[in-house]
């Protein structure tokens, strides 16, 4: 226990840590000094949009130098509530608001600001075994691999194909800005297929593939058709080989779930005349007609953020829901191949009732399937289009992509206080609930962002052209230091609470800014293996650990360069400290009893951890089972 009022993160103030299932009670106490005469108190909760109320605090025994207050409260319906507490004191009336973290700053009682957070679900969410504890890997599929070293047979006229497999991606699109996106590498499914053994060693158990169905461009970002593998891949025949093969080997396959727009080229709109007539750019009685919502027929219509080649989609539109969610639809069309679930693109943008709609369609065709969705901000406090949105209450998405970690790692590797880092973890541990926490993707980088080697090492690419970008290349000393802190971001990632996330190639070094740079090729035969050695160590290490599986987390230390954390309690904890800054620090270890043994990282000064390096220690039986770390933490 601290010396706060009230600290929302420590157990012996608020219990149990977090959200909180409906009719799950809790207990909050606070522990006033004794110089603020307090002689009552009570705490004041509401949900969004009501005028709540208050719930008198009983007195409990306190210490010589503080009082104790304490009282219970259980919630009956599934949403988001927020708390302060009122006292009445020697002084007059006062209020306990949420200040640095979790702790209380007491403030005068017409103090508006610094509401607790409370989260409430719903006691049925359950997320997939399958995929807590595990570890995701990231696929842009026309850039991981060519089945056979083979090259497409028949190449559409409208696109490019690049023969030389490591080659820079058209980026020149000074007059079309998506000319980028007719460059085609060759990539597919069976390349992928190819290698899975690679991946399995690397210790995957989830692949998350960028679209894969028809389409007109290599991000397939503009769907053409949801019931078809985009012919540039392979065929439905491949998808499932990948699918059985993959699952033979413990690997689950995502896909990526594009709902709420399509192509302008496309089955469905079919601007082009590709389609033949039945699009609804064509005709007002095609039976996608009621899909898009135009503006003047055919030529004005809702687009996602204005690129008139992306027509949004009225996703609740009977017919569209059937096509998704209907008994043979592209869920379960897809899932019925082999898929074990979906990755919804830009969730902020799809309407509640149908994600609603297609966690059920998923769930009933397989309840261990998986739905993630594309969220940049804390799901749990998303307003979305002036509305409050219900990601993870328990009836819409298993977990998110967590860009708030990825965010919060970087400003940490780049400078930033530990202590920035720490409140960014343990506030989304704080709202999110455990179902969610356990499968929601942590990642460094993904298809929308720069590599994280160059994030973390090279100059700063705002306000720069692609021209500028596509020339830059880290320096020997740049990339010697970038990859030490990858290593320490590797580190973090591996054991926070969620499943982390592999961008294809950050394991061997690849580097990049923004599209298209972040989307090159695998560097097949030129790989840095020392750093893939690595990652392969703690992916071991991720699988032997049994507390991993689930949200247990606390911070034992965040200062400076310092950042320390602890999963589990009881006999089985791991430890992970990382140290970004330039000189050796320490930390104070956990006066539970536990003995600790030095997992990965430098033997001497057992709780000393030396400049830019990381180490891992860990207490149980399940320690017996890891093997020797194969570096230095360096």
């Amino acid at each position: 226990m601290g010396n706060e009022i009230y600290d929302a993160w420590d157990t012996t103030y608020k219990s149990p840590f977090g959200a909180l299932s409906t009719f799950q009670s809790a207990c909050f106490f606070i522990r006033p000094p004794q110089t603020d005469g307090v002689h009552a108190a009570r705490m004041y909760i509401h949900a969004d949009g009501d005028g709540g109320w208050g719930i008198d605090m009983q007195r409990a025994d306190g210490d010589e130098h503080r009082d104790a207050f304490f009282c219970t409260c259980a919630l009956a319906r599934p949403g988001l509530y927020w708390y302060t507490f009122t006292l009445e004191t020697q002084n007059g009336p006062r209020k306990l608001v949420r200040g640095h973290g979790g702790a209380a700053k007491m403030v005068s009682i017409d103090h508006k600001d610094g509401e607790w957070q409370l989260t409430v679900y719903d006691p049925s969410y359950h997320t997939p075994d399958w995929l807590a504890g595990g570890l995701i890997y990231q696929i842009f599929p026309d850039r991981f691999r060519r089945g056979g070293g083979k090259l497409p047979e028949h190449m559409p006229p409208d696109r490019v194909l690049r023969t030389e497999w490591d080659s820079m991606p058209e980026y020149r699109a000074e007059e079309d800005e998506f000319a980028f996106s007719s460059t085609y590498f060759g990539g597919n499914l069976a390349g992928i297929t190819e290698k899975l053994p690679y991946l399995r060693e690397l210790g995957v158990t989830a692949l998350y593939l960028n679209p894969i169905f028809e389409a007109h461009s290599n991000h397939r970002y503009n769907t053409a058709d949801y019931m078809k593998i985009d012919p540039l891949l392979g065929t439905e025949n491949d998808f499932r080989t990948l699918c059985k093969k993959a699952k033979a080997m413990g690997i689950g396959i995502i896909l990526d779930g594009v709902f709420g727009h399509t192509g302008d080229d496309s089955v469905y709109f079919n601007r082009t005349g590709r389609y033949g007539s039945g699009g609804a750019f064509q005709s007002k009685e095609s039976p996608y007609f009621s899909w898009y919502q135009f503006k003047s027929w055919p030529t004005q219509y809702r687009c996602w953020w204005n690129f008139d080649t992306l027509p949004q989609v009225n996703q609740i539109a009977p017919t569209f829901l059937e096509l998704i969610t209907g008994k043979d639809g592209v869920l379960s069309h897809w899932m019925n191949a082999g898929a074990m679930g979906w990755r919804l693109d830009v969730a902020d943008e799809l309407d509640p009732a149908f994600i609603d709609r297609l966690r059920v369609c998923v769930k009933e065709t397989n309840p261990d399937g998986v739905v993630i969705g594309e969220v940049w901000e804390d799901a749990s406090i998303k307003i979305a289009y002036g509305k409050r949105r219900h990601y993870l209450l328990g009836k819409e998405l298993d977990g998110v992509m967590n860009y708030p970690f990825r965010d919060a790692i970087l400003a940490f590797l780049r400078g930033g206080n530990a202590d920035a880092l720490h409140i960014t973890v343990t506030q989304i541990a704080e709202n999110y609930p455990a179902p969610a926490m356990r499968t929601t993707l942590n990642l460094l980088d993904s298809h929308d962002t720069e590599r994280i080697l160059t994030a973390l090492a090279g100059a700063d690419g705002e306000g720069h052209d692609r021209a500028w970008k596509a020339k830059q290349c880290l320096s020997p000393e740049e990339r010697k230091r970038g990859l030490i802190l990858l290593r320490l971001a590797y580190a973090i990632l591996f054991f926070l609470p969620g499943v982390p996330c592999i961008y294809y190639g950050d394991e061997v070094g690849m580097e990049g800014y923004d599209d298209p740079f972040c989307r090159r090729t695998y560097p097949w035969g030129n790989e840095d293996t020392s750093l893939l050695v690595t990652v392969r160590a703690l992916a071991k290490l991720r699988r032997a650990c049994p507390v991993l599986a689930d949200s247990a987390y606390n911070t034992l230390a965040a200062k400076d360069g310092l950042f320390v954390f602890r999963r589990g309690v009881g006999e089985d904890q791991l430890i992970c400290a990382v140290n970004r800054s330039d000189t050796a620090a320490a930390f104070t270890p956990p006066q539970d009893g536990s003995a600790f043994k030095l997992l990965a990282g430098n033997e001497d000064s057992f709780w000393d951890i030396p400049a830019q390096s990381f180490k891992l220690f860990g207490s149980g039986q399940w320690i017996k089972k890891t093997e020797p770390f194969p570096t230095k933490s360096k």
